[in-house]
C-alpha cells in the first residue's frame, strides 16, 4: 500500500526526515562561506516557516512533507551555482529523492515548487503561494534587517552590487513591487 501511495506522488513523514538529515549536513558543509543569506540556516528558517504556514493553511499530509522537502532542495543550486540556482536545485533534487524513494511524480511535483520560488514569483497553485510565502518569510519578521544586511554582503560578494547605495535602490524596488 505505501508503494502505491508513493507511486502517485505522496511523500511519507519517513522519506522526508531521512532527506532532511542528508541535505541539512551537505548545506552546512558544502555550501560557499560568502553566502551569508543563503546558508543552511536560511533553509531551516524557511522551513520553519513552512512548517507554521502549514499549520496555518491547513495544509492536508498528504501535501505537507511533498512541500517541506521542496522547501529543503529550494536553495541545494548553490552549491553548483548562484546563476540560475533554482534549476540546479532541480537537477540535485532529481539525484538525490530516488535514493529515498521519492515516484518521479512526486519529484516533478517538488521541481515545480522549486521552480516557483524564482524571482520575479509567479506561484500558480496554493502550495506554490506556501512555498513563495516561506521563502521570503523574512520580510515581515523581527530578523528583517539582519537578514537584509546578510543578503546585502552576499550581493557584494556576488558583485551583482557594488555599494550600499546600489543595494538600497535595489531592495526599494524590490520591497515596493513584492506581493
Amino acid at each position: 500500500e505505501e508503494n502505491l501511495l508513493t507511486q502517485e506522488g505522496v511523500v511519507t513523514e519517513e522519506q522526508y526526515k531521512a532527506v532532511h538529515e542528508v541535505i541539512i549536513k551537505k548545506l552546512q558543509n558544502e555550501l560557499p562561506v560568502h553566502l551569508t543569506y543563503h546558508s543552511a540556516q536560511h533553509t531551516l528558517n524557511v522551513l520553519e516557516a513552512a512548517e507554521h504556514l502549514v499549520e496555518a493553511e491547513k495544509i492536508p499530509a498528504s501535501e505537507q512533507w511533498l512541500l517541506l522537502t521542496a522547501v529543503l532542495f529550494h536553495d541545494t543550486g548553490f552549491l553548483k551555482s548562484y546563476k540560475n540556482h533554482e534549476e540546479h536545485s532541480c537537477e540535485i533534487a532529481r539525484e538525490i529523492l530516488p535514493g529515498f524513494k521519492y515516484s518521479s511524480q512526486a519529484i516533478d511535483r517538488i521541481c515545480k515548487l522549486i521552480m516557483a520560488t524564482k524571482l520575479p514569483q509567479a506561484p500558480t497553485s496554493h502550495l506554490e503561494q506556501v512555498i513563495c510565502d516561506a521563502d521570503l518569510y523574512y520580510l515581515g519578521s523581527a530578523n528583517f534587517f539582519r537578514d537584509s544586511e546578510n543578503l546585502f554582503k552576499e550581493f557584494l560578494a556576488e558583485e551583482i552590487v557594488t555599494n550600499r547605495e546600489e543595494w538600497n535602490m535595489k531592495e526599494l524596488v524590490f520591497l515596493n513591487t513584492h506581493q
